[in-house]
């Protein structure tokens, strides 16, 4: 039987502190068939140093592209490009995390027993909460209360990258589509959870995949306290609701996938990008959308935003 290749690919800037910790949790995956492609995003510390030191220990596993700092969108999308085109499986890692050792065998189990493996396909999984010491404070995030879909993709992220492994024929999907303008991209993760709920299947697993480290240089964050959680959700809304990024991600997706899309989510995608500049529009927006976040709460936040011209 033929072994399964997969690649991880791994955007680093300025990981000096925990990077070996985290290349070392891969190439001790029960899988043996890994390799590791790295794109160094203009660090100025002593991270491309590390990864050379380690390329010449594991010469086969690890190959690295150093290149200009074009932030951590563009960094995947030029990883995804550039990565090994007869692998079977694509595994998105962060640099300061830990892959608990069934993490890629598990996730290849689960997308080989999808009923359909020539579709774009995917796998997400939830993670072990830790401090910078790697002492565990619980799982996160909890399980999505509905499941995953393009009509929540278009709202809402709930696939952390560094859990995702997606096939090959995702990666071709993505390859044999228009160039995308990663500016109009809210996070290189989301953009493949919505790609592939349009034209493919999402699988949530939730057992834990990986340690996920918090400490003070996170992109991206994770919490569990209620206060943490609120806090964390103010600031996502912040951050994607009043630039009009939703708006701007969802346009940015009709433009390249619009006419290959059918049926509702095509109708559902053109309603929310359409403009609605009167209220009577929004409020007919607000019946007719599918779209919904996994908190009941926050979807009907979202009609309100919506109602008052803030979406």
């Amino acid at each position: 039987m033929k072994m399964n290749k997969v690649q991880v690919l791994l955007s680093a800037y300025n990981g000096e502190q925990y990077i070996s910790e985290q290349i070392q949790s891969i190439l001790n995956q029960r899988h043996p068939s890994i390799s590791i492609l790295i794109r160094d995003d203009g660090s100025t510390d002593r991270t491309v140093e590390l990864l050379e030191e380690l390329m010449r220990l594991y010469p086969d596993k690890i190959k690295l592209i150093k290149g200009p700092n074009v932030g951590v969108v563009s960094s995947f999308f030029e990883l995804m490009r550039s990565a090994d085109s007869e692998a079977d499986y694509y595994c998105f890692c962060d640099q300061d995390d830990v892959w608990l050792d069934h993490k890629v065998e598990s996730a290849i189990t689960r997308l080989n027993s999808s009923l359909h493996t020539e579709v774009p396909a995917m796998v997400f999984t939830t993670t072990y909460l830790t401090d910078d010491q790697l002492n565990q404070k619980g799982t996160w995030p909890k399980p999505p209360a509905q499941e995953p879909s393009f009509f929540n993709a278009l709202y809402e992220n709930i696939a952390i990258g560094a859990t995702i492994t997606m096939n090959q024929s995702a990666r071709n999907l993505f390859m044999n589509s228009e160039s995308v303008n990663s500016e109009k991209v809210l996070m290189h993760d989301w953009w493949f959870y919505l790609l592939i709920s349009a034209f493919g299947t999402v699988i949530y697993d939730n057992t834990p995949s990986m340690l996920y480290r918090q400490h003070s240089n996170n992109v991206v964050g994770g919490s569990n306290s209620i206060l943490g959680k609120l806090k964390s959700k103010w600031a996502s809304f912040k951050r994607h609701i009043g630039r009009d990024l939703l708006h701007k991600q969802a346009s940015e997706f009709h433009r390249i996938y619009g006419s290959r899309l059918q049926g509702v989510y095509k109708e559902q995608l053109e309603l929310f990008i359409t403009p609605r500049r009167r209220f009577v529009d929004r409020l007919r927006y607000a019946r007719k959308s599918r779209l919904y976040r996994q908190s009941r709460a926050e979807s009907l936040l979202f009609k309100f935003f919506i109602l008052i011209g803030f979406i």
